[in-house]
Formats: structure tokens, C-alpha cells, sequence
């Protein structure tokens, strides 16, 4: 997707604003109005609409997205914002996939570049993005579903057997079943308690 053109200086305050566009209710359309009532009445604030569009927040038209309302759920936002920054600075991304604080100067260049800006832009379109960063979880697992539960919890199962299996296998003809069983036996001089094993084995187990 490359990077987004738009970019704020107030970059100061974009998680607050994103804080406030979470625990508010979504408009029908998010003009500079909104931005206004939600306490943000600088012309500095103005470039948040277009960098919401960037972020895939709001449509053309200033509509929210599916993406705007998914970040509404507080325990979904950091992800929702990861996937957003991911798509829309997706040439940050594929020169550095967790980008840090050790990586400004990087970053910084790669905005020069790419938009042919100044420092000065290069570096509010830097720090501009390092504000989302913030606001971001990167590395969202996501929870296996019940599926992939029961999968693990049969692998953990097949396991133990596998501890428990020996070259010798019984039989339980009737039923058409084979067990495969691992005797311990006692560290003991004494034959008598062997066969006292192997008897009970025989009467118990063998047909």
C-alpha cells in the first residue's frame, strides 16, 4: 500500500483522540464537526480525518468502516490498530517488522524518500506514525479456536501413549482392541514376586 501522505502535527495528542473515538458513539459521517465535539478544534487537528481514511477507519465519504467499530471494543483496539498501521505504512513494515525507537532515523528517511519531503515533514510523518505505534499491539496471537483445542488436547493424549508403549502387545480378542502396556518392575531379587506379576497379568488381562 506504500505510506499515507497524511500526517499531524498534533501527533502529541492522537492517542487521546483515538481514546475518545473508541469510547464514543460512531456518527453516521466523521466531518470536522465531530472533531470539534469531541474537544479537538485546532487547525492542527484537521489531518486526523485524512489519516483515518489512511488507516482505513473511515471510507471516502467520511463513513466508519467495519474497522472503526471494531475498534470501539476495548479489548480488540490495540489489535484493530496493529492491522491498520500494518496495511497503511506497509513499506515500513518491510524494511523493519517490529520497528522501535532505535529505528527513527530509518523510519524518518524512508518518509524523505518516499515522499520527496523535507526533514522537517519527514520527521512529523515519522513521529506522526511512532504516535500509532503507540496505540498498537504488532503481535497479536490470535486464541486457537475450540477446534484446535481439541486437537492439542488429543496430541497431548497420544503422547502419554506413546510413553507407554512396549514391543509387547496383548491382545483382547473379543472385542478386537490391542493395548500396548508398560510394566514397571520392582528392583527385587526375589523371583517370587515376578511371578506373582505375571500371574495376576495372566489372570486379569489374557484371555
Amino acid at each position: 500500500m506504500g505510506l499515507p501522505t497524511s500526517y499531524s502535527q498534533a501527533y502529541g495528542v492522537l492517542g487521546e483522540f483515538f481514546g475518545k473515538i473508541r469510547d464514543a458513539q460512531a456518527p453516521d459521517k466523521f466531518g470536522h464537526q465531530n472533531l470539534k465535539d469531541l474537544g479537538f478544534k485546532s487547525n492542527n487537528h484537521r489531518p486526523f480525518i485524512p489519516l483515518m481514511k489512511s488507516l482505513g477507519f473511515l471510507s471516502s465519504d467520511g463513513s466508519p468502516t467495519q474497522r472503526y467499530h471494531d475498534y470501539r471494543n476495548h479489548s480488540k483496539s490495540r489489535e484493530i490498530m496493529g492491522e491498520a498501521i500494518k496495511e497503511a505504512y506497509n513499506d515500513i513494515f518491510l524494511i523493519k517488522s517490529n520497528p522501535t525507537d532505535k529505528d527513527k532515523d530509518l523510519v524518518q528517511g524512508k518518509f524523505k524518500s518516499y515522499h520527496n519531503a523535507s526533514d522537517n515533514v519527514a520527521k512529523l510523518h515519522s513521529n506522526t506514525f511512532y504516535a500509532l505505534l503507540d496505540l498498537a499491539d504488532l503481535n497479536h496471537n490470535p486464541k486457537p479456536n475450540i477446534q484446535d483445542k481439541q486437537e492439542e488436547k488429543q496430541a497431548a493424549v497420544d503422547n502419554k501413549l506413546e510413553d507407554v508403549i512396549t514391543p509387547k502387545t496383548l491382545s483382547a480378542t473379543r472385542v478386537g482392541l490391542h493395548y500396548n502396556i508398560q510394566i514397571h518392575l520392582p528392583a527385587t531379587k526375589d523371583v517370587e514376586v515376578y511371578n506373582a506379576i505375571f500371574k495376576s497379568l495372566k489372570e486379569h488381562l489374557i484371555d
